[in-house]
C-alpha cells in the first residue's frame, strides 16, 4: 500500500510543502495529480516519477520523468497547473478569505487497489484571526485587512496595475505576515471610473492619511506596494509625497510616467494622461515624443508584446527626461522587483534606471533590486500557477503576453516575496531606531 504525505497540509499560501510518496516498489512509476478549484474553475497538473531504492518519491529531491513540469521543484505540481476552461486566469476565490483546497492523488500499477493514495493540501491567504473590512468612506474604495492582535502594526498601502480593481489577495497575505494592509482601488472598482485616465494623485495621499488615522501604525510606518502601473505609481507617490511614504515596494515598475495606454478611457485615448496632480496632467513619456509608435505592439499576430512599443518611446531622450520620475525625492528605502523577459514593459531596464539614479544622488536609505532572468511581468507571490502568461487585457481586450516561462516565473514569485518580507522587516526596524533616536 502506498502512502501520500503532505507537510504541512494546511498553512499560508507562501509556505512550501513537502510532498512525499512511500510504499511503492523500487523503480516503479508513480504518477501524482492535482485538482484545485479557483473561483469555480478547476485547475489540474500531473507528473510521473520513478520510486527510489526504498520505494519513495520526494518532490524536494526528485524530478519527474514526464508531466506538467521538469526538474526538481517541490511545489511544481502547483505552479504548473493549467485551467480546464481556456482563458481563465483567476487564481483565487472571489472571497479571498476562503482557502484554496487542492486534492493530490498518487497512483501506481494502473491506479487500482493499493496503488492509489489521496491527500488534501490547503493554502490560505488569510491567517487565523486576520480581519477584513470593506472601505467606502471619505471617497475611498478599498479593503482593509488587519493582523490578529491589538497592534499597533506597521502598515502597507497596496495598489493594483492596469487591470484595476482591489488587490485583496496581496493585502490578505501582508496582513497574515503582520502588516495592516489597505488595498485601495482607483479604477475598475465599485463607484470608480472604469479607466485609469485622469486619476488624481491626491486620492492616494488621502488613502495614506486615512490609513494612518484608522490603524495608527507602529512607528508611523506606512509603506506603499504596487505592481506594473502600480509599480510606476508607488515610485511617483514616493517622489510626490516623500514625508508620507516610509518605504517603497515597486513590482515590475516604470521609471518614467506613462500615458493611459491599454487601460485608457477611449474618449481620452491611450496617449492621454494617466495621472493628474493639482488638476493638471503629469507629463508622460508619450507626450511630444519624436520616436514613439504603437506599431510594434499593434501589428503582427497575437500574442502581442507591449514592451516593444514602450522601447520606441524610450528612444527619445528628451521625452524620457521630461517624464522621468524624480525618485531622488523619495525619503525612505526602496526595493525594485523586475524580470528580463517582461512582455508588458522593460521592467528590468526601468529598475536599473531607478537604481542608478538613486546611486548617483547618494540616496541615504537602502536600495535593493531583485531582477529575475527569463521571468515575466506577472511577479506575484508563492505558490500559485504561473502557466497563463498569454491573456486578453482586462480593459482593452488585446491578446498579449506578459513574458517569461512557468518555471522562471515561479522562481520569481517565491524569491521576490521572501525578499520583500525581509526588506520590510528591515525598514520597520530602521524606522523604529530613528524614532527612538528622535525621542
Amino acid at each position: 500500500m502506498i502512502t501520500l504525505t503532505l507537510e504541512p497540509a494546511d498553512d499560508l499560501i507562501d509556505v512550501p510543502r513537502q510532498v512525499r510518496v512511500s510504499g511503492a516498489v523500487p523503480g516503479q512509476g508513480v504518477t501524482l495529480r492535482t485538482r484545485t478549484a479557483r473561483a469555480g474553475v478547476t485547475w489540474t497538473s500531473a507528473a510521473t516519477f520513478v520510486a527510489d531504492a526504498t520505494g519513495t518519491v520526494d518532490l524536494s529531491r526528485d524530478a519527474p520523468v514526464s508531466g506538467s513540469y521538469a526538474g526538481v521543484a517541490p511545489m511544481g505540481l502547483i505552479w504548473s497547473q493549467v485551467p480546464e476552461v481556456a482563458g481563465k486566469r483567476e487564481l483565487f476565490n472571489q472571497n479571498v478569505t476562503e482557502p484554496l483546497v487542492t486534492t493530490v492523488s498518487a497512483e501506481v500499477g494502473g491506479g487500482t487497489g493499493a496503488g492509489v493514495a489521496e491527500a488534501t493540501l490547503v493554502q490560505r491567504l488569510a491567517a487565523e484571526g486576520v480581519t477584513r473590512t470593506e472601505v467606502r468612506e471619505d471617497g475611498l474604495v478599498g479593503t482593509l485587512y488587519l493582523p490578529p492582535g491589538p497592534g499597533p502594526h506597521p502598515a502597507v498601502l497596496i495598489l493594483n496595475g492596469s487591470g484595476g480593481g482591489i488587490n485583496e489577495p496581496r493585502a490578505a497575505l501582508y496582513a497574515s505576515r503582520g502588516y495592516a494592509a489597505f488595498a485601495q482601488g482607483y479604477f475598475k472598482a465599485p463607484g470608480l471610473s472604469d479607466y485609469i485616465s485622469n486619476t488624481p494623485l491626491e486620492m492616494f495621499k488621502q488613502g495614506m492619511d486615512w490609513l494612518r488615522r484608522t490603524v495608527r501604525p507602529l512607528h508611523d510606518f506606512v509603506a506603499i506596494s504596487g505592481q506594473s502601473r502600480g509599480g510606476e505609481l508607488v515610485l511617483l507617490l514616493g517622489a510626490t509625497y516623500p514625508e508620507d511614504v516610509s518605504a517603497v515596494v515597486a513590482y515590475v515598475p516604470g521609471a518614467v510616467v506613462h500615458s493611459g495606454q491599454n487601460a485608457a478611457d477611449p474618449a481620452v485615448g491611450r496617449e492621454g494622461p494617466a495621472w493628474l496632480l493639482g488638476g493638471k496632467p503629469v507629463p508622460h513619456v508619450w507626450e511630444n515624443n519624436r520616436t514613439a509608435t504603437w506599431k510594434p505592439f499593434d501589428e503582427g499576430p497575437a500574442p502581442h508584446r507591449h514592451e516593444r512599443a514602450i522601447l520606441t518611446a524610450l528612444e527619445d531622450p528628451d521625452a524620457v527626461a521630461r517624464a522621468r520620475i524624480p525618485v531622488e525625492r523619495i525619503q525612505g528605502p526602496v526595493i525594485l522587483l523586475s524580470a528580463t523577459d517582461d512582455g508588458s514593459w522593460p521592467s528590468s531596464l526601468y529598475s536599473r534606471m531607478v537604481r542608478d539614479k538613486l546611486a548617483e544622488t547618494r540616496h541615504p536609505y537602502p536600495v535593493e533590486w531583485l531582477d529575475y532572468q527569463d521571468g515575466g511581468h506577472l511577479i506575484l507571490f508563492p505558490y500559485v500557477p504561473t502557466t497563463q502568461h498569454v491573456y486578453a487585457h482586462p480593459v482593452s481586450g488585446k491578446i498579449s503576453t506578459s513574458g517569461g516561462t512557468p518555471h522562471d516565473n515561479a522562481r520569481a514569485d517565491a524569491e521576490s516575496w521572501s525578499g520583500v518580507l525581509r526588506f520590510l522587516k528591515d525598514a520597520v526596524a530602521a524606522r523604529a531606531a530613528r524614532t527612538k533616536e528622535q525621542a
